[in-house]
């Protein structure tokens, strides 16, 4: 059973983020890129304000996956990175803390495109 909460508190969280995303889409006249860009920058501002953690351990995959993680994950690494690295790190953070999960996504992308039939639905 608590597998099932577990699972069922990820879906309303995930779903929560993406019903914004599509009311923002909706109902403004934002384009989807600047709305993709306002989570991954409240990713960032949560992570520097301290709220992303707890809400993260909380919210599991549902708050980890989306955008909103990932703004959260560049500005860790870029933390890190000039911790250990000084001035540099700055630019270097964010791509050493993401680069997995970028791989991860071309790797797939390829891999999809090369099996599956990419082109025009017309």
């Amino acid at each position: 059973m608590q597998t099932f909460i577990t699972f069922l508190k990820v879906f309303l969280i995930g779903g929560a983020f993406c019903a914004v995303g599509q009311v923002l889409i909706d109902k403004t006249k934002l384009t989807p890129a600047r709305i993709l860009t306002a989570f991954v920058v409240a990713g960032v501002i949560l992570g520097a304000v301290g709220l992303y953690k707890p809400f993260a351990e909380f919210a599991g995959a549902g708050a980890t996956v989306p955008l909103i993680g990932f703004g959260n994950l560049l500005a860790d690494g870029v933390r890190k990175a000039v911790t250990e690295r000084g001035a540099i790190g700055i630019l270097t953070g964010g791509l050493t803390a993401s680069a997995g999960g970028v791989a991860a996504a071309v790797v797939f992308s390829f891999v999809f495109g090369v099996f599956g039939k990419p082109g025009d639905k017309n």
